[in-house]
C-alpha cells in the first residue's frame, strides 16, 4: 500500500489534517504513508495553505492519463532512492522545528530548504521545490532577510538574486535573543514602575523582568567559542593582541567590513 497512489479518501484525510496544523509526518502515520508521500502530495498540489483534495485528485488523474514519455521493460523501473525520503523527512522535521519557535510555516520551509542547499537557492529553485506562488516566497524571503537569517547574493552571470545563509547565522540569531531579553528587561521594569510595585500586576511584572534579567545576564556570555564571521574575528584579534587592548587598538586590526559590522551592532 505504502508505494500506491493517495486515493480520494486519503486526499481528504490530508486537507482536514492540515487544517488541523499537523505535520506531515502525524499525517503520515494516520495514513499509514511515508512521511515523503504525504510531502510530495502536499507540495505539488499547493502547499499547506492551498491544499485542496478535490483539485489535487483532479490533477492526479489527469497525470495519470498522460502517456508515458517512455515505457519501461517489466521489472526495469528504479527503485525508489531512499536518499530522497531520508532528506524529505529531514526537512520535515526541521520545518517544524523552526514553526514551533513561532516562525509561519510557509517561512520555515523556506529557511530549511535554503539552509539544506549547497550553495544557496533562487526563487525560482524555491518555486519549484516547494510549489509556492512567487508572492508567498518573496514574503518569507523579507521576513527571513530581516532576522538576519539569509543573506542575498548576486549570480554575476545572470544578476539573478541567490539565497545562501551565512556562516555566522546562529550567532547572529543568538545575538538578535540577547537584545530582544534585553528589550523585554526595560519594558517590564518600566511596567513596574507605571503600574506600581505593591499591585497585583506590578508584582507579576516584577517577576517577569528578574526572569527576562537572568536570561539577559546568561546569555550575554554568548556562544561565541562557536562563532564566526565578525565575532571569531574578533576573538582572534584579541587572541593575537596577547595583551589588553584599548577599543581604538581593536578596531585597528579589523577590516572596514568587519568594523561596520561591529558599529552596526553597537
Amino acid at each position: 500500500m505504502s508505494g500506491a497512489r493517495l486515493n480520494r479518501t486519503e486526499r481528504e484525510q490530508v486537507a482536514a489534517g492540515l487544517a488541523a496544523r499537523l505535520d506531515h509526518a502525524e499525517i503520515a502515520r494516520r495514513l499509514g504513508r511515508p512521511t515523503s508521500t504525504v510531502t510530495r502530495e502536499v507540495s505539488r498540489n499547493g502547499g499547506p495553505a492551498g491544499y485542496d483534495a478535490d483539485a489535487a485528485e483532479a490533477a492526479a488523474r489527469e497525470r495519470a492519463r498522460r502517456p508515458r514519455a517512455v515505457t519501461r521493460a517489466a521489472g526495469d523501473e528504479p527503485a525508489p532512492d531512499p536518499r530522497g525520503a531520508a532528506r524529505a523527512a529531514f526537512l520535515d522535521e526541521f520545518a517544524e522545528n523552526v514553526v514551533a519557535t513561532g516562525v509561519p510555516r510557509t517561512t520555515a520551509r523556506v529557511l530549511v530548504l535554503i539552509h539544506s542547499s549547497d550553495d544557496g537557492l533562487t526563487a525560482a529553485d524555491l518555486i519549484a521545490e516547494l510549489g509556492m506562488s512567487r508572492a508567498a516566497v518573496s514574503n518569507a524571503v523579507v521576513y527571513l532577510d530581516g532576522l538576519r537569517l539569509i543573506r542575498r547574493e548576486r549570480e554575476p552571470e545572470t544578476r539573478r538574486e541567490r539565497y545562501v545563509v551565512g556562516d555566522d547565522v546562529w550567532a547572529a540569531s543568538w545575538y538578535e535573543s540577547v537584545e530582544a531579553n534585553a528589550r523585554w528587561v526595560r519594558t517590564t521594569t518600566r511596567g513596574v514602575e507605571v503600574l506600581g510595585p505593591d499591585t497585583p500586576a506590578g508584582i507579576r511584572l516584577a517577576r517577569a523582568a528578574r526572569f527576562f534579567s537572568a536570561v539577559h545576564e546568561a546569555m550575554s556570555a554568548g556562544p561565541w567559542p562557536l562563532a564566526t564571521g565578525e565575532a571569531a574575528a574578533v576573538l582572534r584579534a584579541l587572541t593575537r593582541a596577547g595583551v589588553p587592548v584599548t577599543a581604538e587598538q581593536l578596531r585597528s586590526v579589523l577590516s572596514p567590513e568587519q568594523r561596520a559590522v561591529l558599529r552596526r551592532r553597537a
